[in-house]
């Protein structure tokens, strides 16, 4: 393979804190390398469109702190097809940019995935979502910082809890993966936390209710990954917990896109910054079709079809742990 002399960086999917640190790493490592990188904007959405502007290492100054994506994301359904994905590639040859790396998700791997060997184009990915759930690799960028941010919301929640002699359903991102739910639950002290692959039940939810209750817990925490469907939504679990315990008075807490954005913790900017100099080197030692990953500390590549077949497993161990300390 070419080794490349312009380097393209987009962002695609869910922003995530600590996308600007990557960007920024990306950036200086084709600075240090004496290449030349360019921003794609909007994703692959202005890939198609031709929305590029060059970068060096002053424009990227000030970035490493700043969540979510100065070059913005979005999600593009024409580059599903072979005619999207050809104006794509036209407009990176007119901009003579002859490599691409993708911070972002599966879905973004995916169709990288699918451009990179159509074209025979050298790129690599970088994972960047909240969620963690990316074959491949221990830790994806801004999963960090959004676990902070949740456990931070359900401290303050725990307040009111104590003050109230309430149970409170906190839900949380992260899709059916649970990292966020299971970490952030034990890091928060919640009494339950209900994902999707654990399949928890109805049953065994109050039950665990009711002996937290008779041991003397005045209030309980529960979180709940979204997709959890032990009930049809949180607002029916509440209604039915209420129901069969009335002597909890429950609140229901979602807190959304608040775990998406804020300033990147420090592990994540420095994750980002050995992926974004990763992933340079990948491309220098000609790698293509592969994404940098994180295994016991050490930077790796994987190959997009490794990365994107699922999700990473449950720590068994994890959940053995909230069960012990949730007594």
């Amino acid at each position: 393979m070419k080794l490349p002399n312009k380097i393209g960086v987009l962002t695609s999917g869910g922003d995530a804190p600590g996308m600007n640190a990557a960007i920024r790493a990306v950036v200086r490592a084709c600075a240090y390398n004496n290449l030349e990188s360019v921003g794609v904007y909007r994703g692959f959405q202005g890939l198609i469109e031709g929305d590029f502007k060059e970068l060096n290492a002053r424009t990227v100054k000030n970035m490493i702190n700043r969540g979510g994506t100065f070059l913005k994301s979005a999600r593009c359904k024409d580059f599903l097809n072979a005619e999207g994905r050809r104006k794509a590639f036209d407009n990176l040859k007119r901009e003579n940019v002859d490599a691409l790396i993708v911070i972002g998700g599966d879905g973004s791997f995916a169709g990288a995935s699918v451009f990179g060997k159509e074209f025979n184009f050298p790129v690599i990915g970088i994972p960047g979502t909240i969620d963690n759930d990316i074959n491949g690799t221990d830790y994806t960028i801004g999963y960090d910082t959004a676990l902070n941010t949740v456990v931070d919301a359900i401290d303050k929640i725990r307040d009111t809890a104590n003050s109230h002699n309430r149970l409170f359903l906190v839900e949380v991102m992260g899709r059916g993966s649970g990292d966020i739910a299971l970490n952030a639950g034990i890091g928060a002290g919640a009494e339950e936390i209900l994902i999707p692959k654990l399949n928890m039940g109805l049953e065994r939810l109050l039950d665990s209710l009711n002996r937290s209750k008779k041991s003397g817990k005045t209030s309980s925490i529960v979180v709940v990954s979204e997709g959890e469907k032990i009930g049809e939504n949180i607002l029916e679990l509440a209604e039915y917990i209420e129901k069969n315990l009335p002597e909890y008075e429950v609140r229901v807490t979602v807190l959304g896109h608040i775990q998406r954005g804020g300033v990147p913790s420090c592990y994540d900017r420095v994750l980002a910054s050995r992926f974004g100099v990763g992933a340079v080197d990948a491309l220098l030692r000609g790698e293509t079709n592969v994404m940098m990953g994180i295994i016991h500390n050490r930077i790796i590549s994987i190959p997009f079809s490794e990365a994107i077949k699922g999700d990473n497993t449950i720590d068994e161990e994890l959940i053995r742990v909230a069960d012990i300390i949730s007594i």
